[in-house]
């Protein structure tokens, strides 16, 4: 559809007919000399529409090389971050707090030697245990910790809890205490190793009476 675009500038005004939906901008350039020195001004214009305004151009950048020749080879074999992903199963544990790092770095210490530097995301898949991170040296910090979450979160039948599906006095507990320590880990990888502190390890804490088999999902990423 045909529109017209009326320009007024400082030689006049002028009429121009434009079709196919496509405007050209039309800029008047005044061209003045002053000491021998060319000088350039622009001079401002007022453009009228009338009609229907023709749809956006969209505009697709493209990305160019300083250096074609060497930047492009540089990008197709440039590697970027890697992947890696394990579900580990703990074997059954007594109530109360297990150092685990030895057999989480057993399960994924072959990948993990790939990742010079990223991080490690250790999930667990249950609602009646937890993971954090503690001593890893004296095992008293474990019965310590067990004896805390037990004074802090009552059971048995004078407990307030009124989740009672299971018949065991302990599930409500559990939950608690699962929340309270959280299901999940976020450690930093540095040439190959988990980069924890000199006396941190990886606690598994068993929150039931009844030793259960824990899932646990360690995902890796990084260069």
């Amino acid at each position: 559809m045909a529109m017209m675009v009326k320009v007024k500038g400082p030689f006049g005004r002028f009429r121009f007919g434009i079709g196919g939906g496509i405007l050209s901008a039309i800029v008047v350039y005044v061209i003045g000399l002053r000491g021998g020195t060319p000088k350039v001004a622009m001079q401002s214009s007022t453009i009228f529409f009338s009609g229907v305004v023709p749809s956006p151009l969209r505009v697709r950048s493209v990305f160019t090389p300083a250096n074609p020749a060497t930047d492009r080879a540089s990008m197709a074999t440039s590697s970027g971050p890697k992947w890696a992903q394990k579900t580990i199963t703990l074997p059954p544990q007594r109530r109360g707090c297990h150092l685990i790092t030895p057999k989480i770095l057993k399960e994924i210490g072959q990948d993990l030697s790939d990742f010079n530097c990223g991080l490690a995301h250790v999930f667990l898949q249950h609602t009646s245990a937890s993971l954090t991170i503690n001593e890893n040296y004296d095992p008293d910090v474990q019965a310590d910790t067990e004896t805390f979450l037990n004074r802090i979160v009552p059971e048995g039948n004078s407990a307030p809890w009124r989740h009672t599906m299971e018949v065991s006095p302990d599930d409500m507990p559990a939950h608690i205490k699962s929340s309270m320590f959280g299901c999940q880990l976020t450690i930093p990888i540095t040439k190959g190793k988990l980069n924890m502190g000199t006396w941190q390890g990886i606690w598994l804490c068993e929150h039931r009476d009844a030793p259960t088999a824990r899932r646990v999902v360690v995902t890796l990423n990084g260069i």
